[in-house]
């Protein structure tokens, strides 16, 4: 049986394209070798390619969402709603000085989903970004970024918003779990880096070193919680990809590494990487209440997997 996810994502961006007067469709639609624009990965409040979807009508807008959501799982898709309207959360924080809005969130398309065999689309905005490379009906799913500004926000003591919270509780118990051979090995320094080490770099050039521990110096429990923290990731994706994905790390070696103290409440950062995997999470202000993570395929990144099997099946023989 075919894959249904792919004609999924062609139907929904010709959607959305179809719901576009022509002045947002002049500014969604891009060339698909336009590799500056669709190699694009941001994730500060700041106008970027596409068009903007506060500049969209509610048709336009709602098929911009139907888009995301084909890309997502519906947990993942919760999450990236959660931090979409953590806009107007730290706006009010702020002061309501930097003007900051839910819509300030931009879609581009690259090539023409409806007839190209190589298309691709982006949503991205202030700490999210999604990008999606469709290739002989093959699709890529990398980099995916969420962020969190506040990561957290508690009344009593208690958190009522924390979108990114299994992300760094799974992380803890597993450092917790560790051995004292295999934890001083995975704490790389006492320090976290100010952000995320891969940034926004469109390709991510060998492993970030140092590594760390690598999981067969694990327990049986730190690596069960190592396996449950790397599908958290995944499960970002739709199942099918999701499936795919961990399929395609079966049996292949990881590292998981971090940095800072240990302790709640501290800027902190963990890494997980492997054979065409990384895995970033850091929190990096003085009160480690500001979540960066990402899902990276440093080999596969914005569909390079697909197109070097695309351009491969294409060669004369």
């Amino acid at each position: 049986m075919d894959d249904p996810l792919p004609e999924q994502m062609r139907a929904a961006a010709g959607d959305l394209l179809a719901a576009l007067d022509e002045p947002a469709r002049a500014r969604a639609v891009y060339r698909f070798d336009d590799t500056d624009a669709r190699q694009w990965l941001g994730y500060r409040p700041r106008p970027r390619p596409g068009v903007c979807l506060d500049d969209l009508g509610r048709p336009a807008r709602k098929a911009a969402h139907r888009l995301l959501a084909t890309a997502l799982s519906p947990a993942a898709y919760a999450q990236a709603m959660a931090i979409v309207a953590l806009e107007e959360v730290l706006d009010r924080a702020e002061g309501w000085r930097g003007g900051r809005h839910s819509g300030d969130y931009w879609v581009a398309v690259f090539g023409d989903p409806v007839r190209d065999d190589r298309w691709a689309w982006r949503l991205e905005g202030h700490h999210l970004s999604v990008s999606m490379t469709v290739v002989d009906d093959q699709v890529s799913p990398a980099p995916i970024f969420f962020g969190a500004n506040p990561a957290t926000v508690r009344h009593a003591g208690h958190p009522v918003s924390r979108p990114l919270g299994v992300e760094e509780d799974l992380a803890r118990a597993l450092l917790d779990s560790m051995g004292p051979a295999a934890r001083a090995r995975a704490i790389i320094a006492d320090e976290a880096p100010g952000d995320i080490v891969s940034a926004t770099r469109p390709r991510v050039r060998g492993p970030v070193e140092p590594l760390g521990v690598p999981a067969d110096r694990l327990g049986p429990t730190a690596r069960a919680l190592l396996d449950q923290l790397v599908a958290v990731y995944l499960d970002r994706l739709p199942p099918e990809l999701a499936t795919r994905e961990a399929r395609r790390l079966d049996g292949r070696e990881l590292h998981v590494a971090w940095a800072g103290p240990v302790q709640p409440g501290q800027r902190h950062y963990y890494r997980v990487q492997g054979d065409d995997l990384l895995i970033e999470y850091d929190n990096t202000t003085d009160d480690g209440n500001h979540a960066h993570t990402v899902l990276r395929r440093p080999e596969s990144d914005f569909g390079q997997d697909v197109l070097a099997a695309h351009h491969t099946a294409a060669a004369p023989r």
